[in-house]
């Protein structure tokens, strides 16, 4: 079978119906002209198309920020179950909860010295007597020989990081013994 042959008579008449005449684009009164801008212009234009999509609206804060609500806090646990490991770990919870201070066992603010701290959680001054040569025997072993006494050394101390790792260390050590 022959394929059909087409004329230009019969092109002509299916462009007709099939295509939509070509004519001028019409010129609308909102259309403007075609212009052709720089890019600096059309950056600007582009900035400006944003900027009217933003919502300026003030914000209301209330519906953000929310205050610290009040939680309960977990007593801490005991980790240790000797007597002065339990109460080195308590002294040293009592000093990060506290804070740290030097020159004297409390200040105004609240904040205590490693004896200070000993001493509140103490049972008894002999309690808290045993603790502190266990502790100055730790800290004189272990991190500085030359200390003469807990509270020289921390009066040494610039903040109360090592006080609180020491007394840490020192629970630790006061549970391995069995002490």
């Amino acid at each position: 079978m022959a394929a059909p042959t087409l004329t230009a008579a019969a092109l002509d008449q299916a462009a007709a119906h099939t295509a939509p005449p070509l004519t001028e684009p019409k010129q609308t009164a909102w259309a403007a002209p075609a212009v052709a801008l720089t890019f600096d212009e059309r950056l600007a234009l582009a900035a400006l198309a944003v900027d009217a999509r933003i919502n300026t609206e003030p914000l209301d804060l209330a519906d953000v920020i929310r205050g610290p609500v009040d939680v309960p806090t977990a007593p801490v646990l005991q980790p240790y179950r000797t007597p002065k490991a339990a109460l080195l770990h308590r002294a040293q919870t009592r000093l990060l909860g506290d804070g740290w201070c030097p020159d004297r066992l409390r200040d105004e603010q609240g904040a205590v010295c490693m004896i200070g701290a000993i001493r509140a959680e103490a049972g008894s001054r002999s309690e808290a007597d045993d603790a502190c040569t266990l502790l100055l025997d730790i800290v004189q072993r272990e991190f500085d020989p030359t200390a003469e006494t807990i509270a020289s050394w921390n009066d040494r101390q610039r903040d109360g990081h090592m006080p609180a790792r020491i007394l840490g260390h020192a629970a630790a050590r006061a549970d391995a013994r069995g002490i």
